[in-house]
């Protein structure tokens, strides 16, 4: 049964207002609170007992599945190991995240390993959020990681952001794309206080018009730190871009560290990267429509990483 604070969770990690429609697993305190399937897509708990696999039938249309997981038990570090099937041929949205309540002195902290097997000409979009909330005094600890593998002709849009509330955060991403595959990643990070994020991407272009585009919006506020490395090779003709940019406030500290390497020579990499404040001729020009110094602030930040 959902509680009060379970559904406030649930509204910011998935947009949920209760138990979603179509298939979803929802995963509490590190055990099952909920799951259901649809005639498409299966979900069943995998051998070791430590995580799910979700098994979208070839050709499934519109559909989506809903797998976030709440967090409000002090001192529970969970960890869970998902894999995702996306048949061939199918269009599907996978909504996920994790979300933290901390009302103790004990931390608490999640660490999601996502594995996605896209086969040939499959569509997927997969949104993932995280956040912390929470009176307690308790450090929040987020550790997601996401391994995808492309087959070919597939496209995945992979939407991968922390809201707020995080002291800890260690991502990693790595996907090898085959060929004629398209892969999107968007990466929106604020971070504040004294917390820390870091993502390290592992992305290799290895079929022929394989393709990528990486985007990094960060915001770093307070005494807070953000650190993001870009690794990406290319074994064939194909085309792949990084763009990197952050917002400094206060004592924020920020390194991007973009590595490219063409293995092939019709490869055409690029990169693109900017850190810096926040323009003074955009916070006039706010102000002048009426906002203050920190509505203005704000509503720089919240366009930054939509």
């Amino acid at each position: 049964m959902l509680n009060a604070i379970d559904k406030k969770v649930l509204k910011e990690v998935a947009d949920l207002e209760g138990m979603p429609k179509g298939a979803y697993n929802i995963r509490k305190n590190g055990k099952l609170e909920g799951r259901e399937v649809s005639a498409n897509i299966n979900i069943e708990t995998n051998e070791k007992g430590d995580g799910i696999i979700i098994d979208i039938k070839p050709g499934t249309k519109d559909e989506s599945v809903h797998i976030p997981v709440i967090l409000s038990q002090a001192g529970l570090h969970d960890v869970v190991y998902n894999t995702f099937i996306i048949g061939e041929g199918s269009d599907v949205t996978i909504v996920a995240g994790c979300g933290i309540h901390c009302g103790g002195n004990a931390s608490e902290g999640h660490s999601g390993i996502h594995e996605f097997q896209i086969k040939a000409g499959a569509k997927v979009k997969y949104v993932e959020k995280h956040i912390a909330i929470g009176e307690g005094s308790g450090k929040r600890i987020l550790n997601p990681t996401t391994k995808v593998f492309m087959e070919e002709n597939a496209q995945a849009q992979m939407e991968l952001t922390q809201i707020g509330g995080v002291d800890e955060a260690k991502r990693v991403n790595e996907a090898t794309i085959g060929a004629g595959s398209v892969l999107l990643i968007t990466e929106r990070v604020m971070t504040e206080k004294e917390q820390s994020a870091e993502s390290r991407n592992e992305i290799t272009l290895a079929g022929t018009d394989s393709k990528t585009n990486i985007v990094s919006r960060s915001v770093i506020k307070g005494s807070s730190s953000q650190d993001f490395y870009v690794n990406l090779t290319a074994k064939a003709k194909c085309y792949g871009h990084i763009e990197c940019d952050a917002i400094i406030m206060d004592n924020g500290i920020n390194q991007t560290i973009p590595a490219l390497r063409a293995l092939h020579p019709d490869a055409e990499l690029t990169h693109e990267a900017s850190i810096g404040k926040i323009a003074n001729d955009q916070l006039m020009k706010l102000m002048s429509l009426g906002l203050d110094y920190d509505q203005a602030v704000n509503r720089i930040i919240q366009g930054f990483l939509r």
